[in-house]
């Protein structure tokens, strides 16, 4: 809990997050909010986003009639919480309205929700919203009324003829390009949807625009950034999961035991390693396996963990491991990369024994996969006064970043080598 963050918002708010649209434009069967990414439905990164704010006391999440059960197992299955399904309506705007509603009628359902001074509304499938840009237009509605993110346009707005000659184009420098999340003191929304015109609620799509049509509350508009895009195409697709996956792996955590070679080997691995995370602006930690930080790390949402196994052909510390990351469930919301490393650290160069003894990890990595866990093997030639181990721990950093930032689900139980 942050009070600091309570009082500097001042007022109660709740969000409402339209989710009902067929999604055509991506052309898949699958509403776009449904679809997932690294294995999970792109409504719940955007449900985690608001989620984790704790000046948000409600979340209403608006669905077709069809979809109202797929909503429920996702906020089950990924343990949402403050979270209200309401059904939709035709239009987007009938299913914000459907959303609004659920608050001032709610004394008459079964889980009353109690009316916030001020109401969110946000689009499902734009999941990169940050607090910071949520608390600007909160507090920019709480004094003004409404507020909403805005963006510079990207291309120049023309309007045609009716022969589909250029007629006039805009001076892209004067207009914006409107965005969410969009804010507004309760009474204002909800007093502007019970007036609005049929017309307005099957063909309207700016909710800012109502506000000053029926209400005369000039909205505040608030400069956002980047991350505010709306997966729309099905190539938003395959960026929000780019975005995902860097932003998982921005922090590594190096686990061994306290066998001396283990512990110099990770010592090592982490420094190097340090330069790769560095430059996404994330960082890499050196733990023993008993280590009381670990779990501060998982607190932390750590989701790539490195295993050091002096024996080569033991993978007890890794099967430790994931029982760790199994209890603290860190892998329901994001899948985690474990990289089991063996040492090798005979006279002989030959890695054929080594790969021999640890073929098991194959049929291993296949079970902990059910538990959202990804792991795979490396096998390291270790030999602390060989003069080109440190080019050996840069081929073993190479590595474990590319399958760090990857995340390959059909790379699992493959042993590579170093």
């Amino acid at each position: 809990m942050e009070p600091g963050k309570l009082r500097s918002v001042g007022a109660s708010v709740a969000a409402v997050l339209p989710a009902g649209g067929s999604g055509e434009r991506l052309g898949s069967a699958t509403p776009k909010q449904f679809c997932a990414l690294l294995g999970r439905p792109l409504i719940s990164y955007t449900v985690r986003a608001l989620e984790r704010i704790n000046w948000i006391s409600d979340i209403v999440v608006v669905v077709s009639l069809e979809n109202i059960e797929t909503m429920k197992s996702i906020i089950e299955k990924y343990g949402h919480k403050r979270i209200t399904v309401v059904e939709g309506g035709m239009t987007r705007h009938r299913s914000i309205f459907n959303g609004l509603k659920i608050f001032p009628e709610s004394k008459l359902s079964s889980c009353p929700l109690q009316k916030p001074e001020v109401v969110i509304i946000h689009d499902a499938v734009r999941p990169f919203v940050e607090e910071d840009i949520l608390l600007k237009v909160v507090l920019a509605a709480k004094e003004h009324g409404a507020a909403g993110a805005i963006r510079p346009l990207v291309s120049t707005v023309v309007a045609s003829s009716a022969d589909g000659s250029l007629n006039h184009s805009l001076e892209r420098a004067s207009y914006r390009a409107s965005e969410m999340p969009q804010a507004f003191v309760f009474d204002i929304i909800y007093q502007a949807y019970h007036q609005c015109s049929d017309y307005d609620l099957d063909y309207g799509t700016e909710c800012l625009h109502l506000a000053l049509k029926y209400c005369k509350t000039n909205a505040k508009l608030i400069e956002g950034s980047p991350d505010l895009w709306k997966v729309t195409y099905k190539r938003d697709l395959y960026a929000a999961e780019s975005i995902i996956k860097d932003n998982l792996s921005q922090q590594v955590c190096v686990t061994t035991d306290m066998k001396e070679d283990a512990v110099q080997l990770g010592f090592l691995l982490h420094e190097t390693l340090k330069n790769e995370v560095k430059q996404a602006k994330g960082k890499s930690v050196f733990l023993c396996k008993n280590d009381n930080r670990l779990q501060n790390i998982f607190l932390g949402q750590c989701y790539n963990f490195i295993c050091i196994n002096a024996k080569k052909s033991d993978i007890k510390e890794t099967q430790q491991l994931v029982d760790i990351l199994e209890n603290a469930r860190i892998s329901v919301l994001h899948p985690v990369v474990l990289i089991s490393v063996h040492l090798n650290v005979s006279e002989n160069m030959s890695f054929s024994s080594g790969m021999e003894e640890l073929a098991g990890i194959k049929e291993f990595a296949k079970e902990v996969k059910k538990k959202h866990i990804l792991v795979y093997g490396l096998l390291i030639h270790y030999n602390k006064d060989d003069p080109k181990l440190q080019e050996t721990i840069n081929s073993a950093a190479a590595i474990i970043s590319a399958l760090i930032k990857d995340r390959n689900p059909e790379l699992i139980g493959q042993l590579l080598v170093a």
